[in-house]
This record gives C-alpha cells, structure tokens and sequence, in this order.
C-alpha cells in the first residue's frame, strides 16, 4: 500500500505506508531495539545492505553471515557471544550453518529465529513482533 506525496513541480514520490509507519514510530518515541545487534545468517548477498537498512531503522545493528558460501561456517561461532538473537531464512541457508547456529544458540543462550524466506518484509515483520513484544513490557 503506498501513498502519493507530492513535492516541488508537481513530481510525485512514492511513500510505502511501512515507511511512513516506521517514521511515526521513531517520532513517537523511538524502538526498544536501540543498541541491540542481531547476526542474519543466510539470505541472499543482493539484500545485505537493505536488510541492514531495515535493523537500523529500528535503532538495531545486523551483522551478516553468508551462512559458508564465502565465509567460514565456524566464524559463527566467534560472532555468537556478540549478538542479542540470530535471524536465519530457512529457504537461503545450508544445513550445516542451520545446525550450527542453532547449536550456537543453545550453548550461548542466544534467541534463534527462524525466518520463513529471505525476503526484507520477513525480517522487517520479525523485528518489529519483536519491537511490539518489548515494548508491551
């Protein structure tokens, strides 16, 4: 659902509600995500930045893994300790890194989210549940 603002000599800009929900939210007073970092492991290379554009907007920083494609699956390992929750879209990820975030979650006592696919709406729907959730506290 988009909205049509209207700026300068009668050009048009396309505004995605989410956006405009996102800028009263933020005006609103701000995100319980502040300060928070998340690993995302998996996921397609193309949407790295957009996806670190979304936890931003949250006030949250990601950090990216490939899930071994070109980064070794056991630097997971080292990120783990860092990080407040691991997100992984569960159709753009191998097996072996699955298995071992989820391994690496259990002994670091780290949230694992499994994301339903890759796309930047699933990780944008997931942080702001987890927004929501926090912010009913």
């Amino acid at each position: 659902m988009a909205r049509k603002v209207k700026k300068g000599s009668n050009r048009e800009i396309r505004v995605s509600a989410d956006v405009a929900a996102q800028t009263a939210q933020q005006s609103s007073g701000g995100s319980k995500l502040d300060g928070r970092s998340f690993l995302y492991v998996g996921g397609r290379d193309c949407q790295v930045a957009h996806l670190r554009q979304i936890a931003s907007s949250f006030g949250a920083e990601l950090i990216h893994h490939d899930g071994g494609l070109r980064e070794a699956v056991s630097r997971i390992d080292t990120v783990l300790p860092s990080v407040d929750c691991v997100f992984c879209p569960i159709d753009c990820i191998s097996h072996d890194a699955c298995l071992r975030v989820k391994t690496g979650c259990k002994k670091f006592g780290k949230a694992f989210i499994p994301l339903r696919n890759g796309s930047k709406s699933s990780l944008e729907r997931a942080l702001q549940t987890m927004n929501e959730r926090d912010n009913s506290r």
